[in-house]
C-alpha cells in the first residue's frame, strides 16, 4: 500500500493535528503525516508533530502584510517541496484565498464544529443552544473558497444534554472531532470516498456508513 502524505496547518496547539499523527501511527492507515506546518512560530503544536519525527515548518504571515497570495505561495511552496498530496486544516487560523484553494481543490480538507450547513462561521456551539437544537456536532469538508459550505465528506451527531452550557457541549463535540478527522482521512487516502462534481462519492455503503458516527455518551 502507498500511503499519501498529508500536510497539516496549524496555528496553535492542534489538537486535531495530535489525532492524525495518533491515527497515521500505524502502518496500515493509507496515510502518513508529511508536514506540520504553521504560521506562528510558536504554534505548541509545532513541538508535539517534532517530538514524534514529523517534519515541522514555519511561514509567518505577518512579513507579507496584506499579500495574502504571496504568503500562500510560500506555504504551497514549502507542502509541494515536501511531496504533501492531501492538506489537512487543524485550527489554521487564516482565511485562505480563492487561488491558493483552486491549487489543492478536492485535495483539502478542514473540521467545523457543527452539523454543516448549520452554524457555519464562529460561536457554534452558543448558537446552537440558544437555537434550541437536539443534536450537534462536528463535519470534516473539502475546502471551498467559500468558507465552510465544501463537499461533506464525514459528520458526527453529539446529542445536546439538559444543563449543557457552551464549554460543555464544546468539549463533548471535540471529543468526537478527535475521531471523525482520522475516519475521514482514511476515506479519502484510500479512495474509498472522493469528491466528483462538487459532491462527494462512497465506493459502497460500507464506506457510506463509515462516514457518520453517533457519538454513544450518555
Amino acid at each position: 500500500m502507498t500511503r499519501k502524505r498529508i500536510g497539516v496547518l496549524i496555528s496553535g496547539r492542534g489538537s486535531n493535528m495530535e489525532a492524525l499523527l495518533a491515527a497515521a501511527s500505524d502502518p496500515a492507515f493509507p496515510a502518513e503525516i508529511s508536514l506540520v506546518m504553521s504560521n506562528r512560530a510558536d504554534a505548541a503544536g509545532l513541538v508535539t508533530a517534532a517530538s514524534q519525527g514529523v517534519a515541522t515548518a514555519v511561514v509567518d504571515h505577518r512579513p507579507y502584510g496584506k499579500d495574502r497570495e504571496s504568503f500562500e505561495r510560500a506555504l504551497d511552496a514549502r507542502m509541494r517541496d515536501a511531496g504533501v498530496e492531501l492538506v489537512c486544516l487543524a485550527g489554521f487560523m487564516r482565511v485562505l484565498t480563492p487561488v491558493f484553494v483552486g491549487a489543492w481543490d478536492g485535495r483539502m480538507l478542514n473540521i467545523h464544529p457543527s452539523l454543516l450547513p448549520a452554524y457555519t462561521g464562529l460561536h457554534t456551539h452558543e448558537r446552537a443552544l440558544n437555537d434550541g437544537v437536539r443534536v450537534h456536532g462536528c463535519t470534516v469538508h473539502f475546502v471551498t473558497p467559500v468558507l465552510d459550505v465544501g463537499p461533506i465528506i464525514a459528520q458526527a451527531v453529539v446529542p445536546v444534554r439538559a444543563g449543557d452550557d457552551p464549554d460543555k457541549l464544546a468539549a463533548r463535540v471535540l471529543r468526537q472531532e478527535h475521531r471523525l478527522y482520522p475516519r475521514a482521512l482514511e476515506l479519502i487516502a484510500s479512495g474509498a470516498a472522493w469528491l466528483e462534481n462538487g459532491r462527494v462519492m462512497y465506493q459502497d455503503a460500507q464506506a457510506m456508513a463509515r462516514a457518520t458516527v453517533f457519538a454513544d455518551e450518555t
